[in-house]
C-alpha cells in the first residue's frame, strides 16, 4: 500500500477519534468532571505510592 493511503487512513481515524471525543466531553449527560476527578485522585495516590519509601 502507498503511503499516502496509509496517512489518509489514519488521518480519518484520527478525525473520527477526535470527534467522538468531543461530543462525549461537551455531551449534556457526560460525566466529565467525575472522571477528571478521579483520574487526578489516581494519579496523585500513585504519586504517593511511589515518594513513599524515600520520605
Amino acid at each position: 500500500m502507498d503511503n499516502k493511503l496509509i496517512d489518509g487512513i489514519i488521518a480519518v481515524a484520527v478525525a473520527v477519534v477526535g470527534l467522538a471525543t468531543v461530543s462525549v466531553i461537551f455531551s449534556q449527560r457526560a460525566q466529565t468532571a467525575p472522571v477528571v476527578t478521579a483520574a487526578g485522585n489516581s494519579f496523585s495516590e500513585i504519586i504517593k505510592a511511589a515518594v513513599g519509601p524515600v520520605s
